[in-house]
């Protein structure tokens, strides 16, 4: 994995993406994104940010 250095600047933006290994036919996704949008509830809890798409 690289190693990635990041400027950390107040205000900065960072993007994010995730995908599955294995695409096709995969509802992996929807099967457990009550448990996503649950943690993702509890991150933003802790280090507001927000989500522009």
């Amino acid at each position: 994995m690289p190693d990635y250095r990041r400027y950390r600047a107040q205000g900065g933006a960072c993007f994010f993406t995730t995908n599955l290994l294995e695409r096709h036919a995969n509802d992996l996704w929807v099967r457990h994104i009550d448990i996503l949008r649950s943690v993702v509830r509890e991150i933003r809890k802790r280090w507001p940010f927000h989500i522009d798409a």
